[in-house]
Parts: C-alpha cells; sequence; structure tokens
C-alpha cells in the first residue's frame, strides 16, 4: 500500500479548515489518523465496512481484535448501541468526555468488521477539541484504533504517526503532544458483573467510587482461539523493534539486578539503554538512558512511555531494559500493564 497521505499541522488559524477537510475524507470513506487524550487514533466511518477495513490494512492489525468507536454526544451511542443501563449514563456523566471506553450491545447497523464480529461494541467520547469536532463534522461515528502498526508502541506525537503510517493512509493531523499518552480504560457492562478489561487513566477506585464493585478482567492468560470483547487484550501490544526486559520487584532488588544484567553486557559489547522512573546515577554501564519522570509525577510518566520506547528504539540498540520498580499504585497500575505487554520478557526479583 503506497499512497499520499496529507499533513495538516493544525493551529487556531486553520482548525475549521483542517477539521472541514479531514471531515470530508471520512465521509468518503478515508482514514484519518487525529490527536485524542490518549493517544493518536487512526479514524473512519465506523459504518462503513470498507472504510474500516482500510484500518485494518494500513495497520496490520488482526482481524479478531476489535475497535473502539468515538462518538461526540451521549445522544449519539443511540446510532451505535442498543440496551443502554443505568449504570452507564453513571459512568458517562461522570467520566465523559474522557478517557474511559464502555462495551455495550451493538446495534445491528454496526458492521462485523468493526466489532471482530461481536455482538458489542467499545464506545467513547474524546476529551480533544480536535477528535470532537472531526466527528461532529463528520457526521460519522468514528471508529479508531491507535494510530501505529500493529503491535507498536502507541503514537503520542504525529511525528509517530508519520514513522509508522506515512504512505499507508489517506490524512494526519498534527494536533501536537498528547495529553495522557496512555490508551483509555475499557469497562464492560455486558458481563454479569462491570468488569475492567484494560486500565488506563481513570483508575478502578474512580470508577467504584462511580458504580460500586467492580471485577477485574486483564492480566489473566487467555485462549487465543477465545473471542475478546477490548482491543489490547490477547496480542502483543506497544513493543519496540528492540528487544525489551523489564525487571520488577522490589526497588532495590531490581536495581542491583538490572547493574548485574548491565555488567554482563557491557562484557560482552551489547549496546544497552534503560528506561526508567526517577533514578539513573547507578546505571553506568547503559549507552542510553531515557527516564519518564519523577516519582512524584505519573502522569507525566505515563505521557513519555510510549515517547521513550520510541526513542531508545531509534537508537539501534541490541537490548533494552525498564526499571518497573515504581510501577504499582495510582495510574501505574495501567503504566505497569503496557510495559507486561510490551516487554519481551518479565524478569521478576523476590
Amino acid at each position: 500500500m503506497n499512497q499520499k497521505t496529507y499533513i495538516f499541522k493544525i493551529n487556531d488559524n486553520n482548525f475549521n479548515e483542517v477539521i472541514e477537510c479531514a471531515a470530508s475524507i471520512i465521509k468518503k470513506g478515508g482514514t484519518v489518523a487525529f490527536p485524542t487524550e490518549t493517544v493518536y487514533g487512526l479514524g473512519a466511518d465506523a459504518l462503513n465496512s470498507n472504510a474500516v477495513c482500510n484500518i485494518f490494512k494500513a495497520k496490520n492489525r488482526p482481524p479478531d481484535n476489535p475497535l473502539i468507536v468515538h462518538i461526540h454526544s451521549i445522544k449519539s451511542i443511540s446510532n451505535v448501541v442498543i440496551d443502554v443501563p443505568d449504570i452507564a449514563f453513571k459512568l458517562m456523566d461522570k467520566f465523559w468526555p474522557g478517557p474511559l471506553a464502555i462495551i455495550l450491545n451493538r446495534k445491528n447497523q454496526v458492521p462485523d468488521i468493526t466489532t471482530s464480529g461481536l455482538n458489542t461494541v467499545a464506545i467513547r467520547m474524546p476529551n480533544n477539541e480536535i477528535a470532537l469536532e472531526l466527528i461532529r463534522k463528520s457526521g460519522k461515528p468514528i471508529a479508531a484504533p491507535s494510530a501505529n502498526l500493529s503491535g507498536k508502541p502507541s503514537p503520542t506525537e504525529a511525528k509517530h504517526v508519520i514513522a509508522d503510517l506515512n504512505g499507508k493512509i489517506d490524512a494526519i493531523i498534527d494536533g501536537g503532544f498528547v495529553n495522557i499518552g496512555l490508551e483509555s480504560t475499557i469497562i464492560d457492562l455486558t458481563s454479569r458483573n462491570p468488569t475492567i478489561l484494560r486500565p488506563g487513566s481513570i483508575g478502578i477506585e474512580e470508577i467504584m467510587d462511580c458504580i460500586g464493585d467492580v471485577d477485574i478482567g486483564y492480566g489473566l492468560e487467555y485462549d487465543v482461539e477465545k473471542s475478546l470483547k477490548s482491543p489490547g487484550m490477547k496480542y502483543t501490544h506497544y513493543s519496540p523493534d528492540t528487544k525489551m526486559i523489564l525487571v520488577e520487584g522490589e526497588h532495590s532488588k531490581v536495581v542491583d539486578k538490572i547493574i548485574f544484567l548491565l555488567s554482563e553486557c557491557h562484557k560482552k559489547n551489547t549496546k544497552v539503554g534503560i528506561l526508567c522512573i526517577g533514578e539513573y546515577e547507578q546505571y553506568a554501564y547503559a549507552k542510553e538512558i531515557f527516564i519518564l519522570g519523577n516519582l512524584d509525577d505519573y502522569k507525566m510518566v505515563a505521557r513519555n512511555l510510549f515517547k521513550g520506547m520510541r526513542f531508545l528504539d531509534e537508537k539501534k540498540l541490541d537490548l533494552i531494559i525498564v526499571d518497573g520498580s515504581n510501577c504499582y499504585e495510582s495510574i501505574g497500575v495501567a503504566i505497569h500493564n503496557r510495559l507486561k505487554k510490551a516487554a519481551d520478557e518479565c524478569i521478576q526479583v523476590l
């Protein structure tokens, strides 16, 4: 696939013009990458099978990996889903627009390709002016997974989208760096109990404060033949091309283990990059170090996570080692989830 990809650098002066042009592409069945508050999404008309097919082709995405459908208002959910329970409206009132996708029963007009043949669909209303106006102007619900090649780190700025998808999609809206940097929390309301299938910046405690107890459906081992309701559960995700090892456990023991690994790699002239939070001076043998942020600012850590993976991947290293000792609380749960999915190997030190 090789086509002309238009790249629009959006600003206050050309906002309406860019949105109108991008919306026209969506209406005609094209594909447009655009920023949301979480990551950049690759969008197409969710009700147009051919348009959605182009998303899968451009990303080389497995067909059994369902998409999230983005809408611009609570009222417009009636175009996509049926049997909306009161508990869903509680979540929408509390968290929309925002980084929460809700799985509900789909309408028949939502094509099978959008939902990977499931009778359910994940929907959300993004908290981003560009995304909301694009959906509104197109007059279509927009199916939009992350705008990257399937399995690679999600894009948090337009240059990441360009690196992965230039020449494979119709247009890219460059709206700068995203605010959150991690994909949305996903909750399934079609199970016996509300079940969180993917952690995100909206934490479990916040959701429980809104609707009561929930089940946890991530971090489990899945049968590869099983159909899953949420993206990001069955396949390796968020992975750089460079081999990546996650070391997790008690902080001092993690540091000791990484120092040992660095020493062994140094003896073999192995080029190693370190991805870490806060301290880094002890990792003297590392060729490259990317500091995600400080221990007191996990929002910044989340925002930099995929940027850091891509940065180290571009350095053509032999190995990336991640200090995962500090990723267990609050939004750290979502950070840890992404690191576990991205790592080729996980070492737990006790």
